[in-house]
Formats: C-alpha cells, structure tokens, sequence
C-alpha cells in the first residue's frame, strides 16, 4: 500500500484534499475552517504535481502543502469571517394576536403592570415599550405586542 501510494503521490494530494474538504462540510459544517485551509492546500499540492510543476517527491509534497495551506489561510480568512460576522437582523415578533382590543380591568403604568385574561390565560398588560403615559381601568387598549404571557399595549384609536 505504501510503493503505491509513493508511486502515486499526485493522486493521494488530491484524494488527501477531497477528504478534508468532505470532512470539513460533512462533519464540522465549515465550522472548523483549518481543515477547509488544508484541504485546498493538499489539492493545491496534487495539482502542482500533476501539471510537473512539483517534483513527486515527499519533501516537496510536504512543504508545498505547508505552504500553501498557509497561503490559503492567509487569503481567506478576511473574507470567511466577514461572512460570518454580518449582522443579524432583528427578528419581528409576528402574532394573530397584534391588534386583539380589549378594556383594561385597572389601571396600568411602566412601573405597575395588570391582568387581563384570555383564552384562560392570565396576561400581564404593561404600556407599550417608551410609553410614559398612564393607562386607566375602563380604557379601550390595543396589543401592539407580544412576548410569553405578556402584552404590550397602548390606547385603541
């Protein structure tokens, strides 16, 4: 196994990369970005040797894929990790629920939230987010939003 690998060095760079490259999607899901860097350097390396750039020697082999797993790393890593690094956009919390109308029970501020039960559920009722103003009991809201057992409300218009 070993003569035909050494005869055969070019095809072992390239199946060398392929492997890497498969494990590094397959396994990792390009989360380990060193072995995407080794897998382009062994099939740099196979490449170079088929095209008689590169002697097929161990020694070269070696350090052309020291080398140009290196160079690899050097080129992409900028660009792969101003992939990674965009910013999230902000998720929009969506329900049926936004716009439900209902009457307070008692009166609501920022500082003192209320009840208010529907479908057998107890809801906590706070002013909508940056609303100073007092809700009062008797008042017709509206759900401007919604979190877990929670919702945000302002005066119905």
């Amino acid at each position: 196994m070993i003569d035909y690998i050494d005869m055969h060095q070019p095809g072992f760079w390239v199946a060398v990369g392929f492997a890497l490259l498969a494990a590094e999607v397959l396994l990792f899901g390009f989360t380990t970005i060193i072995l995407l860097f080794a897998g382009i350097g062994a099939l740099v390396t196979g490449l170079a040797m088929m095209s008689g750039l590169l002697p097929e020697t161990w020694t070269a082999g070696i350090a052309c894929f020291g080398i140009a797993t290196g160079a690899a790393g050097a080129v992409l890593w900028k660009p792969l990790k101003k992939l990674q690094d965009h910013k999230v956009p902000k998720r929009q919390h969506t329900s049926d629920l936004i716009g439900y109308e209902f009457v307070l029970k008692q009166d609501v501020t920022a500082s003192a939230s209320g009840l208010h039960r529907y479908s057998g559920v107890d809801w906590r009722v706070e002013p909508e987010a940056g609303a100073d103003e007092q809700l009062s009991a008797g008042q017709r809201v509206a759900v401007t939003s919604v979190d877990a057992g929670l919702f945000r409300v302002k005066v119905a218009r």
